[in-house]
């Protein structure tokens, strides 16, 4: 049997939630800033994690947006180290 991370090793997001990207993204911006970095109501509209949770799961285009912008926020903050 292989480990979890010998399955998808080049996949950043392998074994993270969407629970767990949302959380440090609202701890890094506030959900102003997250509503001008991707523009998606659930941001905007009286925002908090259990609405952005669900219209996440449900639009792929979106998730993908808040993926990338997870991506690009950890990144930074590895180069800054």
């Amino acid at each position: 049997m292989s480990s979890p991370n010998s399955e998808q090793p080049n996949n950043p997001l392998h074994g993270v939630k969407l629970l767990d990207i949302l959380e440090y993204l609202t701890q890094k911006y506030s959900w102003e800033e997250l509503a001008l970095s991707i523009n998606i109501n659930c941001f905007k509209n009286n925002p908090n994690l259990k609405s952005s949770l669900n219209f996440l799961r449900k639009t792929p285009w979106a998730r993908k947006k808040v993926e990338q912008l997870y991506l690009n926020t950890i990144k930074k903050y590895k180069d800054v180290l």
